[in-house]
């Protein structure tokens, strides 16, 4: 009986694309990583590995009702995460505003071609999986994914900070298709995926 492989794909997005994005292919435990910079990049690699699930660490829709100019700019899905100890920039906040655009026209230019998108937020989904974030300590952070999730490939390389959040993003990916996930926020805004906490 031949079991259909599960794929996903994660994005560490960067605010412009004179800058470097990560991306991961997770295709059941086999790494693909890439370094790419403009939407073109990201979206030929996603026609070519065609996964069933991509995951994107930018913010992916604005407030309810409200622009980037607005006051109290904060979805229901930042809240959320403020309410459990997790912190995070604004999307109005500095650079977050021109992260923010891209990841809004990158999401619907992808949901236009039939992929299935999601938000997620590595730094949080480290917290969660009891890892340390990448600017911590990356070593680790590397090594215990590869433990955890027993991964292989490009994993096994020496990567940088995007790529190690661009595996994360994939692996929450993963866990979203497999029901083992936390959704925060208003669906109408646009819910935060995260991992599962740990049953205790």
């Amino acid at each position: 009986m031949n079991m259909k492989s599960t794929i996903s794909m994660g994005i560490d997005l960067a605010g412009v694309e004179s800058r470097p994005s990560g991306i991961c292919i997770l295709r059941d435990d086999f790494t693909k990583i890439f370094m790419v910079y403009r939407d073109e990049e990201i979206i030929s690699i996603a026609l070519s590995e065609k996964p069933m699930i991509i995951a994107i660490d930018a913010p992916l829709a604005l407030p309810k009702g409200k622009t980037l100019d607005s006051k109290n700019c904060i979805r229901e899905c930042d809240k959320a995460l403020r309410d459990i100890g997790i912190r995070f920039f604004p999307i109005n906040f500095g650079g977050m505003r021109k992260l923010t655009l891209r990841g809004i026209k990158l999401r619907g230019r992808l949901e236009n071609m039939g992929f299935k998108v999601i938000e997620t937020y590595p730094g949080a989904a480290q917290d969660i999986l009891g890892l340390p974030r990448v600017k911590k300590d990356a070593k680790k952070l590397q090594m215990e994914l590869i433990k955890i999730f027993n991964l292989k490939g490009d994993i096994e390389k020496k990567l940088n900070y995007h790529q190690l959040d661009a595996v994360t993003c994939a692996i929450v990916g993963r866990l979203y298709l497999e029901g083992n996930y936390l959704a925060l926020g208003d669906p109408e805004e646009i819910l935060m995926i995260l991992p599962a906490p740990k049953k205790t």
